[in-house]
């Protein structure tokens, strides 16, 4: 029963941040600085996202294949590869260093 309560409660704070999130006046959003952060608030949390998914298994901090399938992409997106060809490279030096045993 214990999922159920923590499924209802997810559900009322996500209405609550809808709710607080309309209840906003217009003016506050016109700010300026509120447009750079709401501009950059996306790109660090995919960043973070990212590094977490990376460099991280449970509570340890790891390097493995998947650094270098990054470091892979981040290469390919430096000689400015298209975007399909960014993916494939990570995908094909992290499958290929795992297969190694990597």
């Amino acid at each position: 029963m214990n999922v159920w309560i923590a499924i209802a409660l997810t559900v009322v704070g996500c209405y609550a941040v809808k709710l607080a999130g309309l209840l906003v006046p217009a003016g506050a959003l016109e700010r300026p600085a509120v447009r750079k952060l709401a501009a950059l608030l996306p790109v660090a949390l995919l960043a973070a996202l990212t590094a977490q998914q990376t460099f991280a298994t449970g509570h340890e901090l790891v390097l493995d294949a998947r650094a270098a399938g990054l470091a892979a992409a981040g290469i390919a997106l430096l000689l400015r590869a298209p975007f399909l060809v960014v993916v494939a490279a990570a995908v094909l030096v992290t499958a290929g260093l795992r297969a190694l045993g990597g």
